[in-house]
């Protein structure tokens, strides 16, 4: 298994804090991390039946029986647990004293609002970034990815993509939703993750949906939530500061791994993913992630947006970092074309402070600038975060 990038922030915040806390979704990777960077740690699973009752059934013996540091994996299954974890660092805050892993949110959130807020470093971990793809391949074309997505197991074990994601979803249905809320009607709901993967890149229209799986907008509301809890989707909110003109402020919606989205799709072929209609917004899906999990393996919580107008005036993603705002057009064309950067020109025009000339991410082999627009394919670079939020590196050709 190959070390992963997020591996040395761990390690740092490993040295400050009493406990850190790994999150991201299932199978992304955090038990072969934690276990990994603290080889020399107990290791504990609260997805077993026997070691969870043992816990439930007497905290503080369990606990005080990693006097040296442990490591407890999936412990949103037992979140009791993190009151007793408060009062142990509470009396010894040693750095480092426990890893803890989640793979959904909701109860973990609420738990360390009241307990170990102030006591944990949270770091996100999500399936491999391309720069860890690359240990396996030096190379990768964007439908290759966006047929396999970037799931560990998958590319360690040589995995057939299609019968992976299948087994993927009937586990996450089985396991995560069903302990996160009531589901009545299994079908409507894998209707829905489907009909969610078609509005991939897309702005979220919950009224569309009610309509179209058959269920009220609240039902829609709230599985959506648990999408977003799970890590399964995450949103990318638009950006209206400071313009007085009338923006669209509905999130746009992606999935973790756009994999998943593929296979929802029934893409099961590169081919297929290279002639679909949703070419475009599939890309724009893969770049989004990869530039995400840049900044998440850093520990960074990337502050990103996208913005568009009532005319239709658009900018795919929008970058907050250091003080300065980057706009990125994301095309799945191999051919550079002026029109790329018509949206960033009308953002420039808008007279916001601290803007950058920003960049066009493109499918082509070519790097270079025009009109101070670097022009770049992000699966050629070797970190795509650090060259979107360095000035320097952005006006190179």
């Amino acid at each position: 298994m190959i070390t992963r990038n997020i591996s040395e922030e761990l390690v740092r915040s490993a040295a400050e804090y009493p406990v850190v806390t790994v999150l991201g979704p299932r199978q992304s990777g955090k038990t072969m991390l934690v276990q990994m960077t603290f080889a020399d740690r107990q290791y504990f699973s609260l997805e077993d039946p026997d070691i969870r009752t043992a816990a439930e059934a007497d905290p503080r013996g369990f606990l005080d029986q990693m006097e040296d540091g442990g490591i407890l994996d999936e412990v949103q299954r037992l979140p009791a647990l993190l009151s007793y974890i408060q009062g142990i660092v509470d009396k010894d805050r040693r750095p480092g004293r426990f890893i803890l892993t989640v793979s959904h949110q909701p109860r973990l959130h609420e738990a360390i609002s009241q307990s170990l807020a102030g006591r944990t470093a949270m770091l996100t971990l999500w399936p491999f970034s391309l720069p860890e793809l690359r240990r396996y391949k030096s190379r990768w074309t964007p439908f290759e990815l966006i047929i396999q997505g970037c799931f560990p197991r998958l590319h360690k074990e040589g995995l057939e993509p299609r019968r992976f994601f299948n087994s993927y979803m009937q586990t996450y249905v089985e396991r995560d939703v069903r302990a996160l809320i009531q589901l009545r009607d299994l079908a409507q709901f894998q209707k829905f993750l489907t009909l969610l993967a078609g509005r991939v890149g897309q702005i979220v229209n919950l009224a569309s949906l009610s309509n179209d799986v058959g269920v009220s907008s609240t039902t829609i509301r709230n599985w959506l939530s648990v999408l977003k809890a799970t890590y399964v989707v995450f949103e990318l909110p638009p950006f209206f500061e400071n313009i007085r003109k009338r923006v669209i402020k509905s999130p746009k919606i992606y999935f973790t791994d756009v994999g998943l989205a593929a296979f929802l799709l029934g893409i099961h072929t590169e081919e297929q993913a290279f002639r679909d209609p949703l070419r475009g917004n599939l890309y724009e899906n893969l770049v989004i992630a990869e530039i995400v999990k840049g900044a998440l393996n850093k520990g960074i919580r990337p502050e990103i947006y996208f913005f568009r107008d009532s005319r239709g005036n658009e900018v795919d993603l929008l970058i907050r970092e250091k003080g300065e705002l980057t706009p990125v057009e994301i095309k799945s064309a191999g051919t550079f074309s002026m029109e790329f950067v018509k949206g960033l020109e009308h953002f420039q025009a808008l007279g916001l402070k601290r803007v950058t000339a920003g960049m066009v991410l493109y499918s082509g082999e070519q790097r270079f600038v025009v009109h101070g627009v670097s022009i770049l394919n992000p699966l050629l670079a070797e970190d795509i975060w650090e060259i979107l939020t360095s000035p320097v590196k952005q006006g190179e050709s």
